[in-house]
């Protein structure tokens, strides 16, 4: 190269874009659910776009309840990755997807609509224990996927026919695994937890923030600003 030839230099890619202050790489969550959202930002991690996605969520033929609820936080992930792909914002970001599922046995129990459904559900956790699965899946700048699942027992107490009908008629329910929000009127049902709370909420906070810090997401970036 002649003394006076410019040097050519390679452009910066995402991986060697300098950490100057005020950058971190984007950080998608899909999912629309304003629990995930604020389980989040209470790590201190705020998602630069929410990309949900509306999938089948039947389980397959002899799916294990924690089969399940992998696969569903899986696909979740990888179809916010191709969302992601029309948005040149979003370019190099990470996505997190998780998924949440309620089981009595190998029995999966369903998001309740209708009442009718929520009672039932409520009927079989009244007295017993039962498993939730919460899945948290992560697709790096590199095209990557690693997951995690997080199995927590939960036992209820025995629900009389006032707490049944006060708790149906509250509407908490609506659309949560199981019909209970443990974050809700229902945290006062539970007798015994082992596992991880958020994880019943529907975010585990210890490993989703774990699994973000070692892929290289610079988990203590927004710190400073959390108070």
């Amino acid at each position: 190269m002649g003394a006076c030839e410019p040097q050519r230099r390679t452009p910066l890619s995402f991986f060697s874009t300098p950490k100057q202050p005020g950058w971190r790489p984007m950080l998608v969550l899909a999912s629309a659910s304003p629990r995930r959202l604020a389980l989040l930002e209470q790590a201190g991690l705020k998602p630069d776009a929410m990309l949900p996605s509306d999938l089948d969520e039947t389980p397959l033929k002899g799916e294990r309840p924690r089969d399940l609820s992998r696969r569903l936080a899986r696909e979740k992930a990888q179809a916010a990755r191709e969302g992601a792909k029309s948005r040149p914002d979003l370019e190099g970001c990470y996505i997190l997807a998780a998924d949440t599922v309620v089981a009595v046995g190998r029995r999966v129990l369903p998001k309740a609509e209708i009442v009718d459904e929520a009672a039932a559900c409520l009927r079989m956790l009244s007295g017993r224990a039962h498993r939730v699965y919460t899945s948290v899946a992560l697709v790096t700048p590199g095209g990557a996927i690693r997951d995690r699942i997080v199995e927590t027992r939960v036992r209820f107490k025995r629900l009389s026919t006032e707490d049944l009908e006060m708790y149906l008629a509250s509407g908490e329910w609506r659309g949560k695994a199981g019909a209970y929000a443990i974050q809700g009127i229902a945290g006062s049902f539970v007798v015994k937890l082992v596992g991880s709370y958020t994880g019943v909420v529907g975010l585990p906070l210890y490993e989703t923030v774990n699994l973000l810090g070692g892929e290289g997401f610079p988990i203590r970036f927004g710190w400073m600003n959390v108070g």
